[in-house]
């Protein structure tokens, strides 16, 4: 039910029938996201995808709106460090007209100065919202730390500074340069569609001449020791570890998924048990994964008192060397297993989650990898395989240490920052 078409320019167009679904999603996916801007565009990325939904030739902001909402749809966009992506998602029968807004958003927008000059005003307000959201806000300083001097540690939404001098020009060549080229298109769609129709829609519509390279990325990352306090008076302290994680495209990728799942990835993980059951430290505690194309980082993110900050890092650090020092159990891994097996495939069970998954698939691997294919690279990561990639990835040497709130370096010394 997969299927995949090249046009002569080099776009993508890649479908999944789902049978029995009433609806159908379509994405057009850009392989350009905050990393491949250049210096003093940070944000830029950004801004266009808020600007494509400010009018075009044909349609009004309102109109856009008012058209998707009159049938039900969904129109919407992101934008991540590495991709951007503009869909639609409506009933099979209402398919033509959200191609037809689809295609002209991206194609036909008309980036206004007059709507440039609001959007700013928005998009300065979105970033000073996550500023006063510490728990939001502590992931842009952690990034900024672990990545530092690497563009992957430049916040997506962009800086004040930098979102307060783009101008339309701006716009219009970095969409030009970014965007218009075939060979970073991919055109994504999954639910009760036929591939020959969206193919000759593209074909029809997509007439961007080949270019002759793709955007290169930017220097190798490697992660080094950092350390770095964000002092602000708040009820909770906010804190981001971290350390080398697996890319994209790492054979290991899977073990890394476990380690996530075991240590903080779940009601039942390991921290969460004992930070806030146990000991009822934090509300807050996790885990987490970033991947890239070619590097990649695992965090632990908690929020817990002033007072209660030590202990938490104790248990943390304490964790990351059971995983060192003890086999994990097979029936612990086991749960580890099902878990991310289950959490993967309920994620699939809507047309927007599938054409997601069709255009990664492309984005990192050139070619669809079935779900299958996942289920046995999970199922065959060993305890031993899980210890190894603790052992190497758990060293003082390469940990980010992020903390924003009632805390400063006197109070927390670097001595108490190691794994011991």
């Amino acid at each position: 039910m997969i299927q995949k078409t090249v046009l002569s320019n080099g776009i993508r167009v890649v479908t999944e029938v789902v049978p029995n679904v009433h609806s159908v999603s379509i994405g057009i996916w850009i392989k350009t996201g905050s990393r491949h801007e250049k210096d003093g565009e940070n944000g830029i990325a950004h801004f266009i995808e808020h600007m494509l939904f400010k009018g075009t030739e044909k349609h009004t902001a309102f109109d856009i709106a008012k058209v998707i909402d009159s049938v039900g749809g969904i129109l919407n966009a992101f934008t991540t460090k590495e991709y951007t992506c503009y869909y639609v998602k409506v009933l099979t029968q209402h398919l033509s007209l959200g191609i037809d807004i689809l295609w002209d958003i991206f194609f036909h927008s008309l980036f206004q100065s007059e709507e440039i000059e609001k959007e700013r005003n928005v998009i300065l307000q979105e970033i000073n919202m996550v500023k006063d959201t510490p728990d939001d806000y502590i992931q842009d300083l952690f990034n900024q730390s672990f990545y530092s001097g690497h563009s992957l540690g430049n916040a997506i939404l962009g800086e004040l500074e930098t979102v307060e001098r783009f101008g339309r020009q701006d716009m219009v060549d970095f969409f030009a340069r970014e965007y218009l080229d075939p060979g970073r298109i991919i055109i994504s769609a999954a639910g009760n569609i036929e591939h020959d129709f969206l193919a000759d829609q593209v074909l029809r519509i997509f007439e961007i001449p080949a270019k002759a390279g793709e955007a290169a990325h930017k220097d190798s990352f490697r992660a080094t020791r950092q350390v770095s306090f964000h002092y602000r008076e708040l009820e909770q302290v906010h804190m981001c570890l971290g350390t080398v994680g697996a890319s994209q495209v790492d054979p290991e990728r899977y073990g890394y998924y476990l380690i996530s799942s075991i240590l903080g990835g779940s009601m039942s993980s390991r921290l969460f048990q004992e930070i806030r059951e146990n000991r009822g430290l934090a509300y807050s505690v996790y885990s987490f994964l970033a991947a890239f194309y070619d590097t990649g980082m695992f965090g632990v993110y908690m929020g817990v008192r002033r007072e209660s900050l030590k202990e938490a890092l104790h248990i943390v650090l304490a964790e990351f060397r059971r995983l060192q020092e003890e086999a994990i159990a097979e029936s612990d891994l086991t749960n580890a297993k099902e878990q991310i097996k289950g959490n993967m495939l309920l994620g699939l069970e809507s047309s927007d989650s599938r054409m997601s998954r069709l255009a990664k698939c492309e984005i990192y691997y050139d070619e669809y990898i079935p779900v299958e294919e996942l289920i046995r690279n999970i199922d065959a990561v060993t305890p031993e395989a899980v210890r190894e990639i603790a052992r190497r990835i758990f060293r003082d040497e390469l940990f980010t240490y992020t903390f924003l709130g009632p805390v400063n370096k006197k109070e927390i010394q670097d001595n108490f920052l190691a794994m011991g």
